[in-house]
This record gives C-alpha cells, structure tokens and sequence, in this order.
C-alpha cells in the first residue's frame, strides 16, 4: 500500500490527537510535525521530524499533505502558504473566520491545483449518525422538529479560545460542529430563516451560550442549543453531554450521551377526540398532559451505528486516489460559515434573518 506521507502544522490538543491516530493506520506516514512553540516538539515520537517553522514543513519535498490543526485565525494563511509550495491540505474546522477568507482559499487552491477538504469528524458520531439514520428511514413519518443539544458545567474557555482575535468562543468551537452535523443530516433541504441568542454568560470575551433556530422549507424547525455552564445535579443522566430530540406525526426519538442511549417511542392509538374522565396532577385537571394509559406508549430500539472518526481518514485515502468523494465538501463548509455569520447578525440585531431563499 502507498501511504500518503503527512506534515502536521500545530502540536497542541488536536495535534496530538492525529499524531496519534494517523501513526495507528497502515494507509499514513507522518514525515514530520512543527509548532512555533519548541516545547510543543518535545514528545514528538522518535523518527518523525520535528520543524521549529511551518515554512520548513512546507518546504519539505517529502511530505504530500499538509494537515493544519493550528489557532482557527491562522488557518487562512497557512493554507494559502501550503497552496503555494504545492501541498494538498486537510484544515481543521472552522476552515476560516469568515466567508471572504474561506473564498480566498479556494481561489488559491484552484489556482496551485492542490486538494483542499476540512476535518470535520462528527459527521461521524455515533450519536449524530444514529438519528440521522432514523430520519433517512423515514420511520417518524413527517418530521416537524429536531433539536440538538450540548451541555456543561465547567463554563470557562481555555488557552487561546478565550480571545476572539483567535477564534475563540463556542460558535467557532462545537457551533461549527453543531450545525454542520444538522444540514448534513438534512441534504437538500433549505434554510428560509435563522434566529439566534448568543451569549457570553461567565466568560468575558467569548460566547459559551447559544440557541439557534432555523426554519427549513421542508417543514422542519431545527434548534441548536450549548450551554458550558448549565449547572445540574442529575450527573448520572447524561446531562454533561449530548441530547436529540426528533418529531413527527408518527412517533419521536430520543437520544442522550455520546455514546447513544434512547428509544423511538409511538403510541398504540390516537385519540380521535379529547373526551372522557379528567386527570387530576399537581398543576390542575388536564386531558391532553396527563398521563398515559396503560399499554399506550410503545418503545423501539434505535438503530445501531457503527462508524468511527478513523473513517475520516480512511475516506480520505480512498477520496485521494480517485476511488470515492471526499467526505467533506468545500460548498458545506462555506455553507455553515455563512449560516454562523447570519447566526451572529440575528443574535446582535434580535431579528430572524432571511437565508437561502
């Protein structure tokens, strides 16, 4: 097999993270690693080089692809650079602060003739691609509403994400992520109009806090809402982690954790009409919110994925070498940017914006 040989800009968090799978799969070399910090480059393993300069990696003529795991405002530059000596380029999400630069590196790809795709693992989530299986079966019948969301209790920013001149804040964090994951589960299907709340809750510079609302004209409402500082005490249920909720006219699923945990959920019968003895709760009589009937609600079993964030790479490879696409298209990420700058027009005006009509 002809490994393709590897250059990694940045050996912070994520940089170690694909030192550390690429060295795992047969289908990579990693010829050398550089970061503008030397302490960076201590534990960089024996036998891949170590570069105190991008331009030195860039430079190197055995390297094929250049992966970029730097701070999110650099990605701009250092793809251009990369472009220019002639290197295919993996950039981390988000590919760049805006929708002008992200243009200006396609234009400079296109101009080199170099690949150009960004890294944009949880498309394979197990947790994301076990509700899209759901809606891509159909099984829901016409689905009205999906919400995702992402909670936590730390609250604070970290190293350069709390400054925004660095990309900082959550948006350009998981957002990215977020909504990336909510068009691709939807292909096709258009946004008419956005409406968001971001804010900074306890952290200074940066957003920790946002809710997005997007109306698509397939008739679904999607909701996107993270929050680092949504304090609980139900630590056993999942709360500091991952949630979906989807709706349609013949059932809902649910789903919590990572590592998935949920039910499609019907029920035996519809009630043609609200009729019948009251039930009495503790916020007054009701006939549509008590609850159910014995033998009413009905549960299935979600279906099971099985994908893995190494199939990124492996879809890589075989994309490289003309054997299938590339998992992550330029035209969705440069979707997702606009869709985040449309978000960020919405949260400062507090009107819903118009998008993709």
């Amino acid at each position: 097999m002809e490994k393709i040989r590897v250059g990694i800009v940045g050996h912070g968090f994520m940089g170690h993270e694909h030192e550390k799978m690429l060295s795992g799969m047969e289908e990579y070399q990693i010829i050398g690693i550089s970061d503008i910090d030397p302490k960076q480059l201590e534990d960089v393993p024996e036998g891949i080089k170590r570069y105190t300069s991008d331009e030195e990696l860039f430079a190197d003529p055995e390297i094929d692809v250049v992966l970029i795991v730097a701070n999110n405002n650099q990605h701009h530059d250092l793809v251009i650079q990369a472009a220019k000596a002639g290197k295919d380029i993996i950039c981390e999400k988000p590919v760049a602060m805006n929708v002008a630069e992200l243009d200006d590196m396609v234009r400079v790809t296109d101009e080199c003739g170099v690949k150009f795709t960004v890294h944009h693992q949880r498309r394979l989530d197990l947790d994301f691609r076990t509700m899209k299986a759901v809606y891509d079966a159909g099984s829901l019948g016409d689905v009205y509403t999906v919400k995702s969301s992402l909670y936590g209790f730390n609250g604070n920013m970290h190293d350069w994400h709390v400054f925004v001149s660095e990309g900082g804040g959550m948006l350009f964090d998981w957002g990215v992520h977020l909504l990336d994951q909510m068009l691709w589960m939807m292909p096709g299907a258009k946004i008419t109009s956005v409406f968001a709340d971001v804010r900074n809750v306890i952290n200074t510079e940066v957003d920790d806090y946002f809710k997005i609302l997007m109306r698509f004209d397939n008739g679904v409402t999607g909701e996107v809402e993270l929050g680092t500082y949504f304090l609980t005490d139900k630590i056993s249920e999942k709360w500091f982690e991952r949630h979906w909720i989807m709706g349609g006219n013949k059932g809902t699923a649910y789903l919590d954790g990572f590592d998935p945990q949920g039910k499609i959920v019907r029920t035996s019968h519809l009630l043609t009409n609200v009729r019948g003895t009251r039930t009495m709760t503790a916020a007054g009589p009701t006939r549509s919110f008590g609850p159910p009937a014995e033998g009413t609600i009905l549960t299935e079993d979600l279906p099971k994925a099985t994908t893995k964030h190494e199939d990124y790479f492996k879809n890589y490879y075989k994309a490289y070498h003309g054997e299938e696409e590339f998992l992550v298209k330029i035209p969705e990420t440069r979707r997702v940017l606009a869709l985040m700058e449309a978000v960020r027009e919405s949260a400062k005006t507090g009107t819903s914006i118009p998008f993709e009509k």
